[in-house]
């Protein structure tokens, strides 16, 4: 029922780095996520972009290693739909997503301890709903435990290169744009000085 000691422990010990890198990287800030849904901060898509792309190289891995193994679930597209949506919304109104909810809560921060309380509030409506809600999950089908590279006939390796260089496009993409001026930093706006010539 429950993973060796010595893997529970090395999971407890990644999750608190992955919260620590969070809170240096400032995505445990309100302003930061309101400025990623705005797209006008990308610090979030970049940091958990990172963090997708390290951990499917890690993950990998560790299966090909057997020092880990994957437990996958049937893709129910319903319920991926209606998840997403309801992911997307809660995150818009709280200002959060779940892992950096839980790094706010370490800041002390009120908003997102209520947060966390909705979402354990959440997932317990989901289990005592769980037989009605299946129709619903199940709208779409289920299409299985299937993986990408399942689903194309390559080796997953190819899907996490294809990944890393994605992700590096994507990143170098934003990098690249001009960045646009506040309006505090435009040429005679109030508070600005410009030198005598």
């Amino acid at each position: 029922m429950f993973e060796e000691p010595t893997r529970l422990g090395l999971g407890l010990l990644t999750g608190i780095l992955f919260g620590f890198l969070l809170q240096k990287g400032r995505v445990a800030k309100y302003h930061v996520i309101l400025g990623q849904l705005l797209l006008k901060d990308w610090t979030v898509v970049k940091i958990m972009g990172s963090a997708v792309v390290v951990g499917s190289v890690g993950v990998f891995a560790l299966v090909d290693g057997g020092q880990a193994s994957l437990h996958l679930k049937p893709l129910l597209l319903g319920g991926v739909l209606v998840g997403a949506v309801l992911f997307g919304a809660g995150m818009a109104v709280l200002g959060y997503c779940p892992g950096t909810s839980v790094a706010a809560c370490g800041e002390g921060r009120r908003d997102a301890m209520v947060g966390v309380l909705g979402m354990f509030a959440g997932a317990g409506l989901f289990v005592a709903l769980y037989s009605p809600l299946q129709p619903l999950i199940n709208l779409w089908g289920d299409y299985g435990k299937l993986t990408l590279p399942e689903l194309f006939g390559v080796s997953p390796w190819l899907v996490v290169a294809g990944l890393v260089a994605a992700s590096l496009l994507i990143v170098w993409l934003i990098e690249s744009r001009p960045r646009r001026r506040e309006p505090s930093e435009a040429p005679g706006a109030p508070g600005t000085h410009h030198a005598a010539g």
